[in-house]
């Protein structure tokens, strides 16, 4: 049941993850927007659940989508983002989280490795500190090239 994937509360998600860890499992962690899920998420998704044994996706929340994308955004609630999400397979576990950057939800879950796309590097990545500080380590994947929502939006509005 997809229902139990959705953990909306970051201590209760902490805790699970803290009863993982003491069965050395590897949490990996990865965050965004999902507002409309393409192959570029997809390929993320899939390369962020092979570096390691449970995969954490945490969202931004409706009003934490609008600051960053703007008055129109996001098209889908973060409960329907989070309920397509937590669909699929390689997807352990999802949350929402407020902020407009996700340091605080790295900072409490603590996670192993965080996986980001193409669009950040290594430096730029928000919760590296976090990681390296703890031993975990972050992951770039290359971007999907054509693949973004904004790009999938712009192409809906040429052809309406």
């Amino acid at each position: 049941m997809n229902d139990a994937k959705i953990i909306k509360n970051v201590n209760l998600l902490r805790a699970r993850l803290l009863e993982e860890k003491k069965k050395n499992k590897k949490i990996v962690f990865t965050n965004g927007c999902f507002d409309i899920i393409h192959r570029g998420h997809i390929t993320l998704l899939k390369k962020a659940k092979s570096e390691g044994d449970l995969l954490v996706v945490a969202i931004n929340s409706d009003e934490s989508v609008k600051k960053l994308k703007g008055k129109n955004r996001p098209l889908f609630s973060a409960e329907e983002r989070a309920e397509i999400l937590a669909s699929f397979r390689m997807v352990d576990f999802v949350t929402v989280f407020d902020e407009e950057n996700p340091h605080k939800i790295i900072s409490e879950l603590k996670p192993d490795v965080l996986v980001k796309g193409g669009d950040w590097t290594i430096e730029t990545v928000i919760g590296r500190d976090i990681l390296e500080s703890n031993g975990g380590r972050v992951v770039i994947v290359p971007q999907v090239k054509g693949h973004s929502t904004s790009k999938i939006i712009e192409k809906m509005k040429k052809t309406s």
